[in-house]
């Protein structure tokens, strides 16, 4: 079965995700990194995506952002990749895909999950044991938003900085956020939204979506329909 399109919603959040091919690490040094940063930023700007969070890791990377429009996510993607493979590749002198396969797009309700995508993009450091607080893991955005170090990579969302009328009082509030964590079930059900790519928000958000994209945007319902709920032929 031919897979469908990917789901890009311009001006809303999105949860991207990309692996090295075969759990192969994509950065392998710090310059490696660096490297990747300095790439998304020139793209992010060229095609008028915001990067609001992200997290890089030895064979992932993970990125929290809004296009203004329906291609400049993908072209971002591809214009990073373009600059970026050749470069480690002729680096580590190798060939070939670097990525297991194309990226993966999930839409967030900004309104109810947007903090909740990066909180858990920036703790994922110490739940992989990489790191003993988030503050100590280098290739994120966790700096930036705990007041640590300015970024400027990221775009501030209206969200965050609805935090706080102040620098501190936002970065002071972050930090309390990721103290406080995220129970084991918030976290699962954010990690099944994006390997599957269902979008995340509540039932009104994704009922919209579907009618707005004439798509399915989430898992479907168990169960037979509810009584009356088909008409009769006429």
């Amino acid at each position: 079965m031919a897979r469908l399109p990917r789901l890009v919603v311009p001006h809303q959040p999105h949860y991207i995700s990309q692996h090295g091919h075969d759990g192969q690490p994509v950065f392998r040094d710090s310059g490696d990194y660096a490297a990747y940063l300095a790439w998304l930023r020139d793209a992010a700007k060229k095609f008028g995506v915001a990067v609001h969070a992200y997290l890089l890791l030895p064979d992932e990377i993970n990125l929290l952002v809004t296009p203004s429009d329906l291609d400049g996510l993908g072209r971002m993607m591809q214009w990073t990749g373009r600059y970026y493979v050749p470069w480690f590749n002729r680096k580590y002198a190798r060939s070939g895909t670097l990525w297991t396969s194309r990226y993966k797009a999930t839409v967030v309700d900004a309104h109810s999950h947007f903090l909740d995508c990066c909180l858990y993009m920036e703790m994922r450091p110490v739940l992989l044991g990489a790191a003993a607080d988030p503050a100590d893991y280098r290739w994120s955005s966790y700096a930036h938003h705990a007041g640590i170090a300015t970024d400027p990579l990221i775009a501030d969302h209206p969200l965050y900085w609805g935090l706080g009328n102040t620098p501190f009082e936002r970065e002071a509030a972050y930090r309390r956020l990721m103290e406080r964590g995220m129970s084991s079930n918030e976290i699962a059900r954010l990690e099944r939204a994006v390997k599957a790519e269902w979008a995340m928000g509540s039932d009104a958000f994704r009922q919209d979506l579907e009618k707005r994209t004439q798509r399915r945007v989430g898992p479907a319902r168990r169960g037979r329909p509810p009584k009356g709920s088909i008409s009769a032929p006429k």
